[in-house]
């Protein structure tokens, strides 16, 4: 993590990460109060048991005790000690003080655990023939409260018997949280070192490790029958997602799935099923019984992103070492192995087709784009087809398949060589102006795809504009860029919507009027001013203005020069002029959000008019006393826009330049306990306004929340919306250089986002965030604002 120093200068991430440390700790000790309750309530009823059992009426025998509580005594004595001699560390702290000697010696009597785990299965089966056996233990074991307020429902002696189990595979993540923040060159590190190897010998020999097979997917090209075009897609098979390998010829369609290979063979393919091109028809939603498309959560295909950017981080650190191809190889399967994960997790747009018998397939696709081009080419063939196949022709056109797919690998990513351009990173903002050349009038509205991860999805759609040969939409939209090279618009017509319709069957009701793309090239985006330009498809013209912000410029926080406004100045200057616990920007847009806009689809998502929010804002800066009455006048999407921006431009973030990395680390650790105590301690430690604001705004995400079925926003959703806004930090603390490759790849800063989202989240997701009563007296009259 960090790299050595001369003795006496101390960089700067070092004492933060050296800060970091004291989070830790005092997440460590509060886990380690847990357990230590835990353990406590199971030797409660131990003496009175151990008491009785040499009476005339023993409720278990000396030999059952043994057995049930087996270790218990000498682990909580093992912890005890372990806390009391880390507490006192902890409490007269000092970034040289040391705790690995402690740590070491907790590592060193991991035997204990061995007795216990190897006891496990017999003492939970004892306690279970007991509690059959004695109604009197058994109401004991039910009765086992652990003396804690956080355990609610408190768990039974068995689920208590768990804990010993679950805490050692914890002991080395914790002690990986504690290496991750010590610098090489504290005199810590060896001995933390040799604690985490120590554990890591132990729990290997209790766990054998179980790696599953992995297939890899590489062929050749080559040629026959003329193949028009070939994607992975998902099939939906029984409600279950399957990979598949659709491959168009020019008079059938045939879907196979890549053969389990044996050693040493090469690559097969097994047909699934196809259908003569002649004979295929189109379902739409009425013709099938539809299985609803199971969806997954957005938090999911988040985590494998994060994943793939992660080992592509590694993949670039190994390329600059030395350490020979075999280090690089693995990291690629385990790259394509993510990559398949997402292809199979993401699309959820139905292509339907069925057969002559009217059998139905259904094929999921990520993009509508791509579902039509499908579509068209289809139709395009079927006006031209004859067609013949027996089944030897197909088992050899299957087998030919190897040679002759154009696609090889899963998703897009690996197959780019580096010098290849790697698309941008950033912001691209989108107005979507108006459409011409229309012959009769409709209600119409458009959609824009970009290319992430290697396909196309979808990132924004327009209001339906009724009644009209000549829309006029003029809406703005931010999108992000992950490495984007492509900007695709669809044009709709919006037909009549009919019942039982899920939002993934738009399509079989509404009608593509026209389609484009354009190439998202660096050089002429980069001069960050809008650029015109047009789409014309079919004779419709749409006219559209797009302006790039690269991640770095975006990031940007520059402090306002006047003093007199809000928007870049700083929070507390503008609360002490106010004389105010909450700016009062935050107050009224948010009143006026939960007066009309908390059943909006999209709240904070869909981009407000531009105009509209340079209005409101000027009108917060010179204080306009009309400005409520100015607010009810506009689109809600306006008032939320003016809020984000409020937020993303404050000098520095709402969670600080300085706490921003103990942030970022505290989200990492992997015990829960010690998790929440750390990031608690940390909100609870922002200066005061930031405070109350940020309790003022998570209360009211949460009710944002509360009506996610009808304006399908999540926690998750406004996470990551919010996320980057209130952490986003300057410059200077952004833990990446920009400098080397402004608007290229950066997994790092994707990473970065990722961790300001997982922040945002943790806070939205907690029950409640529990104030300590100092802070509690200052903030009651505050947060009811």
């Amino acid at each position: 993590e960090f790299g050595c120093r001369q003795e006496g200068s101390v960089d700067l991430s070092e004492e933060k990460g050296l800060e970091m440390r004291k989070w830790v700790l005092s997440g460590i000790l509060a886990a380690e109060e847990m357990y230590l309750s835990h353990l406590e309530a199971l030797l409660i009823p131990m003496k009175p048991l151990r008491a009785a059992a040499t009476t005339s009426q023993p409720m278990l025998t000396i030999q059952q005790i043994e057995t049930i509580f087996f270790k218990v005594p000498e682990l909580h004595e093992i912890h005890k000690d372990f806390y009391d001699s880390l507490l006192p560390r902890a409490q007269d702290w000092s970034l040289q003080q040391c705790v690995g000697d402690l740590f070491q010696k907790l590592a060193s009597q991991l035997g204990v655990y061995r007795a216990f785990v190897d006891n496990y299965k017999v003492a939970v089966e004892t306690a279970d023939k007991c509690c059959q056996a004695n109604a009197q233990f058994a109401e004991i074991s039910e009765n086992l409260k652990v003396k804690s307020t956080k355990d609610s429902d408190s768990p039974s002696s068995k689920a208590l018997l768990y804990k010993p189990v679950d805490r050692v595979t914890r002991s080395t993540l914790v002690l990986h949280d504690l290496l991750k923040h010590t610098p090489s060159s504290h005199p810590d590190y060896p001995l933390l070192q040799d604690a985490l190897r120590i554990s890591q010998n132990f729990l290997s020999s209790i766990n054998e490790e179980i790696t599953p097979r992995r297939q890899s997917m590489t062929v050749k090209k080559g040629e026959n029958r003329q193949l028009l075009r070939d994607r992975f897609m998902v099939e939906l098979v029984e409600g279950s997602r399957k990979l598949r390998h659709v491959f168009l010829f020019t008079d059938l369609l045939l879907c196979t799935k890549l053969k389990k290979q044996a050693a040493g063979k090469g690559q097969q393919y097994d047909c699934k099923w196809y259908i003569p091109l002649a004979d295929l028809t189109f379902q739409t939603i009425e013709d099938c019984e539809s299985t609803p498309i199971p969806l997954v959560q957005d938090e999911e295909i988040d985590a494998i992103k994060i994943k793939i950017s992660q080992i592509k981080n590694e993949i670039q650190r190994e390329k600059r070492t030395t350490k020979g191809p075999k280090v690089i190889e693995r990291l690629k399967k385990k790259l394509s192995e993510q990559e398949s994960l997402l292809l199979l997790m993401s699309p959820n747009i139905a292509f339907r087709v069925a057969n002559r018998n009217g059998k139905g397939f259904t094929l999921l696709i990520p993009s509508d784009y791509e579902r039509a081009e499908w579509r068209e080419m289809i139709c395009e063939q079927q006006k031209k087809c004859d067609f013949s196949l027996t089944s030897l022709e197909l088992q050899m056109l299957t087998n030919s398949c190897v040679k002759l797919q154009t696609v090889h690998t899963i998703p897009m990513t690996m197959n780019k060589e580096d010098d290849e351009s790697p698309g941008l990173y950033g912001f691209l903002n989108v107005i979507v102006h108006s459409a011409s050349g229309l012959q009769q009038s409709l209600n119409l509205y458009c959609s824009l795809e970009v290319d992430s991860f290697g396909y196309f999805v979808n990132k924004a759609k327009t209001r339906v504009y009724r009644d009209s040969t000549e829309p006029n939409w003029n809406e703005e939209f931010e999108i992000e860029l992950e490495g984007s090279q492509t900007l695709r618009l669809l044009c709709y017509e919006k037909c009549s919507n009919k019942p039982k319709q899920s939002k993934e069957d738009r399509e079989l009701t509404d009608k593509i009027m026209a389609k484009g793309q354009i190439k998202l090239d660096p050089q002429t985006l980069q001069n960050k001013d809008w650029q015109r330009t047009a789409f014309t498809m079919n004779g419709v013209e749409v006219k559209l203005s797009m302006k790039y912000a690269s991640r770095e410029f975006s990031l940007k926080r520059t402090p306002s020069r006047k003093q007199s406004g809000v928007f870049g100045v700083k929070i507390n200057v503008v609360t002490k002029r106010e004389r105010s616990k909450v700016p009062l920007i935050v107050r009224q847009c948010v009143e006026e959000i939960e007066q009309r806009g908390l059943e909006e689809v999209g709240i904070y998502r869909v981009s407000g008019v531009a105009t509209d929010i340079q209005a409101l804002k000027s009108a917060f800066d010179f204080n306009n006393k009309d400005v409520s009455v100015m607010m009810r006048g506009m689109d809600v999407n306006a008032v939320a826009g003016t809020l984000k921006l409020y937020f993303r431009e404050l000098p520095e973030p709402l969670f600080t330049d300085e706490l921003y990395l103990n942030f970022a680390g505290g989200i990492a650790l992997s015990d829960s306990v010690a998790k929440e105590s750390c990031m608690v301690n940390l909100l609870l430690s922002l200066p005061e306004p930031n405070l109350v604001t940020f309790l003022f705004l998570l209360e009211h995400l949460k009710r944002v929340a509360e009506n996610e079925s009808i304006n399908k926003m999540s926690l998750y959703n406004l996470a990551t919306v919010f996320g980057p806004t209130l952490l986003r930090p300057s410059d200077k603390d952004s833990k990446i250089s920009y400098s080397s490759q402004p608007i290229s790849m950066n997994d790092s800063w994707s990473l970065e986002v990722m961790a300001q989202v997982q922040v945002l989240l943790y806070f939205l997701q907690l029950e409640s965030i529990p104030l300590p009563d100092s802070k509690r007296q200052s903030l009651l009259f505050s947060t009811e604002v």
